[in-house]
């Protein structure tokens, strides 16, 4: 089974964004040792909670700091940008780090309203276009447009020998077709999803329309995972960033109002925890439930040694 890693670089109690950050690229370099196949970094605007606003930047950094382990963004939120630029900016990383980079594409704010505005104008009239702007990045990426096109002459440099590696990444029956329709690689985000995504995937592999740069559909489903030592450990990992997540000023669960009470449920349904062996099996059970290739593990808790070592016990168990 092949695992990779989503990061969003969370700020926890007590540290700085700085801090945050040197934490992500700690990761990735253990996650390269342990064998894990791919680390993407996310993108979020205006949340102080989490340091990766700009998700190039800080690729740019990891690409320094490993050798061989696949990076990439999870992901870059098109509406906000020109195909263009996201072109321009994935070519540049593409050279800089052969046969190593992954383009995830979101349409997600990523933030608040205000945020969007800041970033993008009207967002949502961006949103409405994103099959679009997905048409446009990727004949700049794969420098293909038609002759009689305005952008033929256009070209997004500089050009890596291998373009970099396309994904739609979604939470919707919509984000997998609009995978298979562009030919790109799907994730599928369960761990902040409603569906369980089997059907989703399933369709987008029978969907799928291949083409001269990604023959066969491949997909991914992103869930949460907190592994420890014992099962009470890792439930109390799960309790205190749950708890710190929802209301900061808070530190016991019985604290929680109603309304707190019913969200940190929800989000604690929608993850896995336990010891390694357990959560083995339950991801195993997600991964044969539906015409997976990879899982893609998303760990946070409210400090960074127990993180990594739910991504090292993992590592042990399933790879």
């Amino acid at each position: 089974m092949k695992l990779s890693i989503l990061d969003q670089s969370p700020i926890v109690n007590g540290v700085t964004a700085l801090d945050a950050l040197e934490s992500t690229v700690t990761l990735a370099q253990v996650a390269e040792k342990l064998g894990y196949t791919r680390y993407w970094v996310a993108e979020h605007h205006g949340m102080d909670k989490l340091a990766s606003s700009v998700p190039e930047v800080l690729l740019t950094y990891l690409g320094m700091k490993t050798s061989k382990i696949r990076i990439g963004s999870g992901a870059t939120l098109l509406p906000h940008y020109k195909p263009y630029k996201v072109a321009e900016i994935f070519n540049m990383l593409g050279t800089l780090f052969p046969d190593r980079i992954d383009l995830g594409i979101g349409r997600a704010p990523g933030g608040s309203a205000e945020a969007s505005i800041a970033l993008s104008g009207n967002f949502l009239a961006n949103v409405k276009q994103t099959p679009e702007l997905i048409e446009e990045l990727l004949h700049f990426i794969y420098d293909d447009f038609p002759s009689d096109h305005m952008f033929a002459n256009t070209k997004a440099l500089p050009q890596p020998k291998t373009p970099p590696i396309p994904w739609i990444l979604g939470t919707s029956p919509k984000s997998g077709e609009l995978a298979a329709n562009t030919s790109t690689g799907y994730c599928f985000g369960r761990f902040m999803s409603e569906h369980s995504g089997e059907n989703i995937i399933e369709n987008y592999k029978q969907h799928f329309i291949p083409n001269e740069y990604m023959h066969k559909p491949y997909a991914i489903v992103t869930i949460s995972v907190i592994c420890a030592d014992t099962e009470e450990i890792a439930q109390r990992l799960v309790t205190e960033y749950l708890i710190t997540r929802i209301n900061p000023k808070k530190d016991k669960k019985q604290n929680l109002s109603s309304d707190e009470l019913t969200m940190f449920n929800q989000y604690k349904n929608n993850m896995l925890y336990g010891t390694a062996m357990s959560v083995s099996e339950q991801i195993k059970d997600i991964f044969n439930s539906s015409p997976l290739d990879e899982i893609m593990i998303v760990t946070i808790t409210n400090d960074y040694d127990s993180r990594q070592y739910s991504y090292e016990l993992l590592a042990k168990s399933l790879l």
